[in-house]
Parts: C-alpha cells; structure tokens; sequence
C-alpha cells in the first residue's frame, strides 16, 4: 500500500500558489498557478495525488479537513442535487467535480491529521508547497 502526503500553499491568500505530493520523504509532484488560494492548491495537490496512483491502494494524509470534508460527506449530497448546494454556488466546482469523480473511482483512503504539529511528512509536504509557490516543479513524477 502507498502513502502520500498532500498540502497546498498561497501567499498571500489569494496570491502565487503551491502544491506538493510527498512518497517515502521525497516530493514526487510539485505544482501551482500564479493566482489562486490556498483551498484550491489543496485540493489540486489531493487531485494529483489521486491521478498517481491510478487506482492502486494507498493512505492520503492532508492537513486539509474541508477537502476530506467534501470528498466524504459534501460531493455526494451536490452530486445527487445537479451540483447545487441550497444557498448559493458550490465553490471552486472546477475542482470539486473531478476530484469526487477520482476519489469515487479510487482505492485511496483520505485521512486528516493535524497541520503544523510537528509530523514530519505533513511539515515536509507543507516545506514543498512553499518551494512550489516560489516555482519549484516535479510532473508525472512516479516513485
């Protein structure tokens, strides 16, 4: 079984913007855009994260409990309603969208853990995010 690291950086908020996903200590995606948010680099770090492994079984760590939050409990609910939420537009639905369809076909387990608590893959993730928003880039990188 694999397991990832994903965090998602931007500064400032909104701002240049970073990503990374981490395997065994070492970044094996790097990313970004030069104007976005935070949220967004967090949930295209996740989306990455997923495409990699293109279905194989792994654990995914992020620091990211609103993105765990709309994969596991949200999608579902705005799927079946047409991609509308009661009050207002789902946000960032560019990325909302195809995430939930990777997450569903997945065999990945997402999990939150605590950012800046001292875990050593989670700080090296969030180390990579900035190196990524300052231009930093790893793609299709496997391994």
């Amino acid at each position: 079984m694999r397991i990832l690291y994903t965090d998602g950086s931007a500064a400032p908020n909104p701002g240049p913007g970073g990503y990374a996903v981490i395997e065994n200590g070492k970044p094996i995606a790097l990313g970004g855009e030069p104007m976005t948010t935070n949220i967004r680099m967090e949930g295209i770090a996740l989306g990455k994260a997923l495409r990699l492994l293109n279905g194989e079984e792994a654990k995914i760590y992020t620091d990211s409990d609103f993105w765990r939050q709309v994969l596991m409990q949200w999608a579902p609910n705005w799927q079946i309603n047409g991609w509308k939420k009661k009050k207002g537009d789902i946000k960032n639905l560019d990325i909302v969208k195809p995430l939930y369809e990777l997450y569903c076909q997945s065999n990945a387990e997402i999990i939150w853990l605590k950012g800046h608590a001292g875990h050593e893959y989670n700080e090296l993730a969030d180390s990579w995010a900035n190196k990524a928003r300052e231009g930093q880039r790893i793609e299709n990188i496997n391994g």
